[in-house]
């Protein structure tokens, strides 16, 4: 493991694919959920890499799974802004 990501793991910051496989999920769900808006991205890599938050996000990718499980639009689950 690089000193880099070491760091940044432990910030609790991860990248796509790792949060896709601990959220048992592909990448391009979690990208796809960042770009409607269900995500956020905590930072970016100087390489322009997304980064998240860890626990956060995989609880918000779990909860969204379950919710569009449910027949929930994904409408209906982007937060409300002001």
């Amino acid at each position: 493991m690089t000193s880099a990501k070491r760091i940044r793991l432990g910030k609790g910051l991860m990248k796509v694919g790792e949060i896709a496989e601990e959220a048992g999920v592909m990448p391009s769900t979690v990208k796809f959920y960042t770009e409607e808006g269900l995500l956020d991205v905590a930072d970016r890599t100087l390489g322009g890499y997304r980064l998240y938050d860890r626990d956060k996000t995989i609880r918000r990718v779990i909860a969204i799974r379950a919710m569009t499980s449910r027949r929930l639009s994904l409408s209906e689950l982007r937060p409300k802004r002001n």
